[in-house]
């Protein structure tokens, strides 16, 4: 089975000049995929899209069934100003029209945010050839070629072709019985221990602000390198065999991060709404990752438990929030100490906020190779450093929106 969405290499990256992407790269996509892309638009009904580097502008429209682009800003329902390392940015997947506002390197002068994020998978359809997700196109058919079981769970003694026919199909997996009560004690107690030292400048930690008003922290980065129990954990074949599932050559990333999720947040990276892990950008060149959540306290309906969208893997949709068109149904995967949780890193997943008490998990996970011929360099945007700053992406975000903007293109709503 494998779950490798891949189809661009990191090697070809490079710093596109803004008329390349306006005179070549741009017209060149609409000559192969305007077809595809204006379908995305008319489906979404999405408006025009215009952008604006420096001096020069275009707008991106349908025209009946196809895409057209025509020179300047007339008739753009949204419009997108940014540099042109952005825009270079943004034509090779490097970063999503999302990343872009949550790294403060776009702002909107006409529009809004929500319309701005529609443009994603339609982008993604007229640059990469991926087709919007349409209702109806995803089926969900085990190995006996009957109806899959969304429901599902397993352990680690289930034959694993099946497992991993079940994660390729639905997205997600939800394993039982992997860690005990006294394994997962001492991983909590180093959550414990190093919440307690966080301080809301030290670069390692997210912190989030309660319904009281008081900043707590929430996340402890480079848990993998604090916590030795978690370490003789994950370094074991309990958890070691999952990447043996899909036959992709998944190898563990080496990180993690601890979490804890309290009552009463209401600002802040905490329970995180839903998303795609690769949401900020990067699906062409890292998809799809297995990101494993280890219930170090168990979660359940009133303990804020994990929230998957089955299907939403294999969909070209929204990948910063859960279009309310969608026909993909979520499910709330409730478990217990010591399960762990698997989900691809392009399924959309949320953290439901605990409404009666709080729980732990542990974030880690396990990432695909090279492809052949690759040569991976380090991103700076996705570097440690860069997501320690995310601390504080929701201001980024409202900066990055056009406050002028009647929302009208918030996915869901009537158009």
């Amino acid at each position: 089975m494998s779950i490798d969405q891949r189809t661009r290499l990191q090697k070809d990256v490079r710093d596109l000049p803004r008329d390349e992407v306006f005179d070549d790269l741009i017209p060149t996509a609409l000559a192969t995929h305007a077809d595809l892309a204006g379908r995305g638009a008319s489906y979404k009904n999405a408006p025009a899209l215009g952008l604006r580097v420096d001096d020069r502008s275009l707008t991106l429209r349908t025209d009946g069934s196809t895409m057209t682009m025509v020179a300047g800003l007339e008739g753009a329902g949204v419009v997108a100003e940014m540099d042109a390392d952005a825009l270079s940015d943004l034509v090779q997947d490097s970063q999503s029209t999302m990343g872009l506002a949550m790294t403060s390197r776009v702002q909107l002068t006409a529009g809004d945010i929500n319309a701005w994020i529609l443009w994603e998978p339609i982008l993604r359809a007229l640059l990469d050839g991926r087709k919007v997700h349409e209702s109806g196109d995803i089926e969900f058919v085990g190995l006996d070629g009957e109806p899959l079981d969304l429901d599902r769970t397993f352990t680690p003694e289930d034959d694993k072709e099946e497992i991993g026919h079940f994660l390729a199909e639905a997205g997600f997996l939800h394993i039982r019985g992997v860690f005990d009560e006294s394994e997962m004690a001492a991983v909590a107690d180093d959550i414990d221990t190093w919440i307690e030292r966080a301080t809301p400048d030290d670069g390692e930690s997210w912190w989030a602000t309660d319904e009281d008003g008081v900043d707590q922290a929430v996340r402890v980065l480079f848990f993998y390198e604090k916590s030795e129990a978690l370490r003789d954990l994950v370094e074991s074949d309990r958890y070691q065999w999952l990447k043996e599932v899909t036959g992709d050559g998944h190898e563990h990333k080496g990180g993690a991060e601890g979490l804890v999720k309290p009552l009463g947040i209401v600002k802040g990276l905490s329970d995180l709404p839903w998303h795609k892990d690769c949401g900020q950008g990067r699906h062409s060149y890292a998809c799809s990752g297995m990101t494993c959540g280890i219930s170090v306290t168990g979660a359940d309906r009133v303990s804020g438990a994990l929230g998957v969208i089955p299907g939403s893997h294999r969909a070209n949709t929204i990948a910063t929030m859960r279009d309310r068109e969608l026909d993909l149904q979520p499910r709330m995967l409730e478990t217990e100490t010591g399960d762990i949780t698997v989900h691809c890193s392009d399924t959309l997943h949320r953290a439901h906020p605990p409404v009666e008490r709080p729980r732990k998990v542990v974030y880690s996970g396990f990432g695909l190779p090279p492809l052949p011929g690759d040569e991976v360099k380090p991103n700076p945007r996705y570097s440690r450093e860069a997501r320690a700053e995310l601390t504080d992406v929701q201001d980024r975000i409202q900066a990055a929106d056009n406050p002028e903007a009647d929302q009208r293109y918030a996915p869901g709503r009537g158009r």
